[in-house]
């Protein structure tokens, strides 16, 4: 069997598909293909290994004549016309649940690094502007006490939860069904807009579905208390991001650190220019374990598919 991989990926997974006797074409480059040449790539092939960002919609489904999976190398599955694919019988996979950890990480780095400002603390160095400690100097915020509003009681939420306890923290959060094991953690439910008014930090934790694109609007934003602070490793699309750069240009609220962006790769130029925010490209799930990890799954996906077994992270 053919197996096309749209982008580099841990040579561990790649090693494990060659092993059960496939053939694995790669792209070797890290820039992203277009819709054209994955609809190239596809034709031929019995296998298709994509990342997020690959958009395999109903034309490069209908172009996969031999096609009977599509291994996702990521949680969310938004960039697959999934109702496309199940109409071909073709297989849909993803890799939940490895990344909890290194996205919870990287949420905390995110709210280190918003609350004491250490971005802005390195610019100071960096320009020539540090003259010696002063007793106004980058006043950051303390943690202790807080309100952590988590948005998104899974997996992630939940360790970033307990994460939080360690800082002494009080926890809120919203999900559209109470969820015992983050209420087991301290927290208490609120409906979104309770949380959004009362949090001091508001962490987002949710899939990109209909209901959660843009859930945090311009008028939740208003919401938010003057020093909150907005912090999103889910999805870029969750947030009005025009609404948001508005507000941190007009000291709305005390800041934001994102992980995501409305239309990556591309970062508008507005939000480059701002100091109150921390910016990082896409990477909640990089480190070399979750990595190496994540092509494990979409191997063992492969090779489970291609053997007439059931593959472990089927989604359709």
């Amino acid at each position: 069997m053919d197996v096309f991989v749209t982008r580099r990926i841990p040579e561990k997974g790649i090693q494990m598909i060659k092993d059960a006797g496939h053939n694995v074409i790669i792209n070797n480059s890290d820039i992203p293909l277009t819709h054209e040449e994955i609809i190239e790539k596809v034709q031929k092939v019995d296998g298709l290994i994509c990342i997020l960002d690959d958009p395999i919609d109903k034309e490069v489904i209908n172009a996969g004549k031999k096609l009977q999976i599509i291994s996702n190398y990521a949680v969310g599955y938004n960039n697959i016309d999934v109702e496309e694919a199940t109409k071909k019988e073709i297989i849909v996979t993803n890799t939940p649940g490895v990344l909890t950890d290194a996205t919870a990480d990287l949420t905390w780095a995110l709210i280190m690094s918003i609350t004491r400002r250490l971005i802005e603390g390195k610019e100071c160095i960096r320009n020539g502007e540090f003259i010696g400690w002063g007793a106004m100097l980058l006043l950051g915020t303390e943690l202790r006490g807080k309100k952590l509003g988590i948005i998104g009681a899974g997996r992630i939420g939940q360790a970033v939860t307990k994460r939080a306890l360690g800082f002494g923290m009080k926890i809120i959060y919203y999900s559209r069904t109470a969820n015992k094991e983050i209420e087991q953690m301290g927290a208490e439910l609120k409906d979104l807009d309770e949380l959004i008014q009362e949090a001091d930090i508001i962490s987002l934790h949710i899939p990109l579905t209909p209901e959660t694109n843009k859930l945090i609007t311009r008028e939740r934003i208003a919401q938010m208390k003057k020093t909150a602070y907005l912090i999103n490793t889910s999805r870029g699309q969750v947030i009005d991001e025009e609404a948001l750069i508005e507000a941190l240009e007009k000291k709305e609220i005390r800041g934001a650190a994102l992980d995501v962006f409305e239309k990556e790769p591309e970062v508008p130029q507005k939000m480059l220019e701002l100091s109150n925010i921390v910016i990082t490209p896409h990477i909640g799930s990089a480190t070399e374990e979750t990595r190496t990890k994540m092509s494990e799954m979409v191997a063992e996906n492969i090779i489970a598919s291609f053997s007439n077994q059931q593959p472990p992270n089927r989604v359709n």
